[in-house]
């Protein structure tokens, strides 16, 4: 189904023949993407439309916009549905998009029970572990027989987010867990204490969402449990959530690495005036801060003054320090948001990244230093001072580049702030301050 023949069918008012066809050739998040395009009408329409568990789906993947937009068109009984069919995960994200009079009508449509725990979701910290669970598993006790936990899997399991691993309890308290596959190929007669896995994964509820996912991805499980202070199991973390948190992180870093403040809305659902917000305090910033690379570049007027071609390699300097330091901080962002590198590895870092730095900084500086002669842009002299220069500026931006976000890791800051803008100053700070150094040594400036 494309977006044209979803409108030609409703421009015929074809309202059957597209109800089957959404139902059997449309998946939701493919559907959400294209109601995008659609204007309040014709969205509205369309949702009407869905069987309950597609429109609850498909809901989820709406953004912030339309999702208002329908809650304001729904009757309170359309509204109810929706929120049946919603995971409870997913209704609080939900929630924590929308205006509080929004918010009001969204938990009238919810029952007692369901209102009680979007509340004690809503009220973990943000980026936490008990933010993004959901409450909905299966929990099993020791005693029963495999015979009775798949019956109670057949009772309970259309109602949950995930079936494929149970996890057993004792007065709340987790104590095993069990997979599907070892229930369906397991004696009935046998209990799930005979069964069941006590060597375990969790998490806690407090714990950085970022982090649980990172569990959840490298050991490649479907679910993870999140137990409260007192170890009590209170949800799961679930793998779609899981991609969806590292997703959202990644964005996060590479905005920061920009100099742009992060933002969860898409590239075109961000208004100008948001996109001037968001990069604006950083290029101010670096503007008022390359002020000292200028005062610097004015101490040595009279320099400049007798040798004005030194000026001429600055720009080139500056750029070969800027993109050192860029590869050698993207790299070390990279390691520590997999989990690759540590801030006790900050030594064999600094001894890795000095071993490249000189190996690049000779292939660079022999071939800039037979570039300047062909080109009859300074003598041997003048070759080997820039020569120089570029193999002192190389090892200081691949330093600075691989130390700055590990430093930032260990203070509690986002390595990604440590990323190419920030760098790229400091680099261009101390590329200018050895240049005009080692060229007035040189030259007797």
């Amino acid at each position: 189904m494309t977006e044209e023949r979803i409108l030609e069918m409703l421009e015929a008012r074809q309202y059957k023949e597209l109800k089957e066809e959404l139902e059997n050739n449309m998946y939701p998040v493919d559907l959400a993407d294209i109601l995008e395009e659609f204007d309040q009408k014709q969205l509205v329409l369309v949702f009407r439309l869905l069987a309950k568990e597609e429109a609850a789906e498909t809901f989820t993947y709406m953004n912030s916009d339309m999702r208002e937009v329908l809650i304001n068109a729904l009757t309170d009984s359309e509204l109810e549905e929706v929120m049946e069919e919603m995971y409870l995960d997913d209704t609080v994200d939900v929630l924590e998009e929308m205006p509080a009079n929004v918010v009001d009508r969204l938990l009238m449509a919810t029952d007692e029970e369901t209102r009680v725990q979007i509340n004690q979701l809503l009220q973990y910290p943000e980026d936490s572990a008990g933010s993004v669970m959901n409450v909905d598993y299966i929990a099993l006790r020791r005693e029963m027989t495999v015979a009775e936990a798949i019956l109670k899997i057949r009772q309970v399991g259309l109602n949950r987010e995930t079936i494929y691993t149970c996890y057993v309890t004792e007065k709340r308290k987790l104590i095993g867990q069990v997979d599907v596959k070892e229930l369906l190929t397991t004696s009935e007669s046998k209990t799930i204490e005979e069964i069941m896995d006590t060597n375990m994964l969790y998490g806690h509820t407090t714990d950085d969402q970022e982090v649980v996912a990172g569990i959840i991805r490298k050991y490649g499980l479907i679910a993870l449990p999140i137990v409260d202070h007192e170890n009590c199991m209170v949800g799961i973390v679930t793998v779609d959530d899981a991609m969806l948190v590292l997703q959202e992180e990644a964005t996060e870093d590479i905005s920061i690495m920009a100099g742009v403040s992060p933002s969860e809305e898409s590239y075109f659902g961000t208004t100008v005036v948001e996109h001037v917000k968001s990069r604006l305090p950083w290029l101010l910033f670096l503007m008022l801060s390359a002020t000292i690379t200028q005062m610097i570049m004015n101490s040595y007027e009279s320099a400049l003054a007798v040798m004005p071609q030194l000026a001429g390699f600055v720009p080139m300097l500056t750029g070969t320090g800027g993109n050192c330091g860029s590869q050698s901080s993207t790299l070390v962002i990279r390691g520590l948001a997999v989990g690759e590198i540590e801030f006790s590895d900050l030594l064999k870092v600094i001894w890795k990244e000095v071993r490249i730095a000189v190996s690049i900084s000779v292939i660079l500086a022999v071939v800039n230093g037979v570039r300047i002669v062909l080109m009859g842009q300074g003598d041997a002299m003048m070759a080997f001072t820039i020569g120089v220069t570029m193999a002192c500026t190389v090892i200081i931006a691949k330093v600075v580049g691989c130390t700055l976000p590990l430093i930032a890791k260990k203070v509690g800051l986002d390595p990604a702030i440590m990323a190419t803008p920030l760098i790229s100053t400091l680099v261009d700070i101390s590329t200018i301050s050895v240049y005009f150094a080692i060229v007035s040594y040189v030259f007797q400036l």
